[in-house]
């Protein structure tokens, strides 16, 4: 990867949406080749997803909590039960294994703190291998973005 798939990279993960155009424009180089880098990074999965980025709050999702949770067992089968069930919830929108007080790290959006609640009796209390979960909601956000350092 050179400075050129990086400055596309750049113009694209600020918006997918520029033209192949204007993307040969800032980096100097011919329409066909900017096709032909944006093919070789989508192969390479450097680039693994080109989507729209929606505002919450005119969707009805007031509420994101960022949750903290520790995990009763260390049995690998539990362990990739929970991952999964993570993985697959859709109110889940972003989930790390982290290393430190907490097993995992899961931020949730619901409509309101009663959807959050029937979201934490669905997804912790349902589940026994749950030891703790601590949440924090989200006053305001201050930054929230995909882009990476690049």
């Amino acid at each position: 990867m050179d400075s050129i798939d990086r400055s596309l990279l750049d113009q694209l993960q600020k918006n997918a949406r520029t033209s192949i155009q204007s993307l040969a424009d800032a980096t100097g180089i011919s329409t066909a080749s900017v096709q032909r880098r944006m093919r070789a990074l989508r192969e390479a999965g450097v680039i693994r997803k080109e989507v729209a980025i929606l505002d919450p709050e005119p969707l009805g999702l007031g509420v994101t909590a960022i949750v903290a949770v520790e995990l009763e067992r260390d049995r690998l089968d539990q362990i990739n039960a929970f991952k999964r069930k993570a993985r697959e919830d859709r109110q889940v929108t972003h989930f790390y294994c982290i290393a430190g007080d907490a097993d995992f790290v899961l931020v949730v959006m619901a409509r309101d703190i009663a959807d959050y609640e029937a979201f934490t009796h669905r997804f912790f209390f349902a589940d026994r291998n749950v030891r703790k979960f601590r949440t924090s909601i989200v006053v305001s956000t201050e930054k929230a973005t995909s882009e990476l350092p690049i």
